[in-house]
């Protein structure tokens, strides 16, 4: 196996998962983008981190683009000498805007972009149930992944996913306070009333039609009954403006395990909580993309 000369960057976008009603199963790519440059070495490993999350991350073999990068290494025949990685991160750690998914993807992508004939050693299929095994669960991998909306699935033990275009608007609420994706799965009961049940399975199927082609539907399409009320609790602010903007009839939900709020509209900035960051974003149509060479 050979690499390529010189160093290589890829640029994989966050991502939003559930959208409300569509627990584990939707995502949404949307364009905030962390950007992470690779290249070999004659020995070593040296990481470098910049952006959100730098001062809390591992620099050695534990950081999570290196164990991503090295899975794929392994599965295409052999690992390099030495590796100078690059992060220059966007996307904020612990915020239910899939940054894990995000580094899992792109350490992925970017080993196979520095393996000669990397496309055909992992194609997209092998690379994108490589992401699902290290992540755990496919919605944040596939839409980091793929782009746009994304179903995604696991049928065996084989990773699915359907991949759909979508244009809408979202605003971001992001609080300055970070909420463990554990601790948010940990609220959640091993068990739902079979009329909350029922109500997601209907408004997750209203909600892929009202992302593609219906969005007048999106208030009725978001509701959930399944997650977001339960973890409320570990999220008080984020769900009271969840709540808040439902209310003024803004198509809102929490992003992924939160705490992160994200509104189907633009404008709403000023409903957003001292201290909270909010970003008005486009849906990123390309997910994870080698940008150089």
């Amino acid at each position: 196996m050979s690499f390529v000369d010189g160093p290589v960057t890829v640029r994989v976008p966050a991502s939003s998962a559930n959208l409300g009603p569509g627990f584990d199963a939707l995502g949404l790519a949307v364009a905030l983008h962390d950007e992470i440059t690779a290249e070999v070495i004659d020995d070593g490993l040296e990481v470098r981190v910049s952006g959100e999350g730098k001062d809390g991350v591992p620099l050695d073999e534990t950081h999570l683009v290196v164990e991503a990068m090295h899975a794929a290494f392994d599965l295409m025949g052999g690992r390099p000498p030495g590796l100078r990685l690059t992060c220059v991160n966007v996307i904020p750690h612990g915020r239910g805007l899939g940054s894990s998914a995000a580094a899992i993807v792109g350490g992925i992508v970017l080993a196979r972009a520095m393996v000669d004939g990397g496309d055909e050693l992992l194609d997209d299929a092998a690379a994108y149930q490589l992401a699902v095994d290290l992540e755990g669960h496919p919605d944040n991998v596939a839409a980091a992944f793929f782009g746009g909306l994304t179903i995604a699935w696991i049928d065996g033990a084989a990773a699915e996913v359907e991949r759909l275009t979508t244009d809408v608007d979202v605003t971001v609420f992001i609080p300055p306070s970070a909420v463990s994706t554990a601790k948010a799965r940990g609220l959640l009961p091993e068990t739902v009333p079979h009329r909350d049940a029922a109500l997601n399975a209907g408004r997750s199927a209203l909600l892929v039609a009202a992302l593609t082609g219906r969005p007048h539907r999106l208030i009725s399409a978001t509701e959930d009954r399944i997650h977001q009320s339960y973890r409320a609790e570990a999220m008080p602010d984020s769900y009271k403006l969840l709540r808040q903007l439902r209310v003024d009839g803004v198509p809102t939900i929490i992003s992924g395990a939160g705490p992160t709020v994200l509104a189907f509209a633009r404008g709403v900035a000023e409903a957003a909580p001292q201290g909270w960051t909010v970003h008005e974003l486009a849906v990123d149509a390309d997910g994870a993309t080698v940008v150089r060479p």
